[in-house]
């Protein structure tokens, strides 16, 4: 009795015609519309390295809030140690990826680029210490600040605007070293779990408390001084934006707020362009503000009461 022929097999690429997909996905790639670095970079930075070393970092920054459980006084010291000597070394790798998007390192050797991720990963880990000390200053702020703070840890476990700020405290260290790239991922990282946009760029001084958070954007050219409190919704941006003859727009230039010592910004307000608030300022909630107020001034909307300092008629805490 002759064999039955088994029936072809199920050929799932022929069902969903992806041969003319896989075709068409490589003209768009390769011809029409290119992404890809203009020097053809494929080796990129990694956002589960990114999230680990940021995990690592604040472990290390704070062992017995987000470290081992069973942390002893005299285990912490070995603790802190070991995250960090696998953390640096992990960034050490993603600083030597995101060096060849710059100019400056396009003709580099790997063996030069390793060599200078190094040197900056060794001086990132020496300002740990400023850093933590930094971001004691935004929890101390946070405590002081909100009524409703029962304690330290309840800020660094639940306040959006700490977890921000530990982003941004990282990043804009990374940034000023050189590494713009990285720094950016790591506030882009933030931004998606908080809703707070912070560019790593923006100077911020110590004893910073962004309030509730959600919405709230700060420029990278923005220059933020000491103890300043803003709430949700509030914008620090530029009010325009220069194009070069080309057409791209013009990189760098100053055009985000400054905001001196003291101020308080209420819900909703938008600052556009290189203003100045001066020290002491109250700007009301809503309010839309693209000039320079001077220092103690108490801006509501359609008001400006330059010298009263106080709080601003609605501050649309909400608690």
């Amino acid at each position: 009795m002759p064999n039955k022929l088994s029936p072809p097999a199920h050929d799932p690429s022929h069902e969903w015609g992806l041969a003319g997909i896989v075709a068409d996905l490589r003209a768009s790639r390769e011809e029409l519309h290119r992404t890809r670095h203009p020097l053809g970079i494929r080796e990129l930075p990694s956002r589960e390295a990114v999230v680990r070393i940021v995990n690592g970092l604040r472990s290390a920054l704070f062992p017995t809030h987000y470290g081992a459980p069973d942390l002893t006084a005299e285990s912490v010291d070995y603790y802190v140690g070991h995250t960090l000597e696998s953390t640096l070394r992990l960034l050490h790798e993603q600083i030597r990826r995101a060096l060849r998007f710059l100019p400056e390192y396009r003709e580099s050797s790997d063996a030069d680029l390793s060599g200078r991720a190094f040197e900056i990963a060794r001086e990132f880990g020496h300002q740990l210490p400023a850093i933590r000390a930094l971001l004691v200053s935004d929890i101390q702020a946070a405590f002081t600040g909100d009524p409703a703070a029962q304690h330290i840890t309840e800020i660094l476990l639940c306040y959006p605007g700490v977890w921000a700020m530990t982003h941004h405290r990282l990043a804009h260290a990374l940034h000023r070293l050189g590494v713009p790239l990285l720094a950016r991922f790591i506030n882009e990282i933030a931004h998606s779990a908080t809703g707070i946009d912070i560019h790593p760029g923006a100077t911020i001084g110590p004893s910073f408390f962004i309030d509730h958070g959600t919405g709230v954007v700060i420029g990278e050219t923005a220059i933020i001084g000491e103890r300043v409190r803003v709430y949700q919704a509030v914008t620090l941006g530029a009010k325009s934006f220069p194009a070069g003859n080309d057409g791209v727009l013009v990189k760098g230039n100053a055009r985000h707020p400054v905001v001196e010592d003291d101020v308080v910004i209420y819900a909703g307000a938008t600052i556009l362009g290189r203003v100045t608030i001066g020290h002491g300022s109250v700007i009301g909630g809503n309010v839309w503000l693209t000039h320079s107020v001077p220092p103690g001034s108490n801006v509501s909307q359609g008001k400006v009461r330059e010298g009263s300092g106080g709080e601003a008629p609605d501050d649309g805490r909400g608690g």
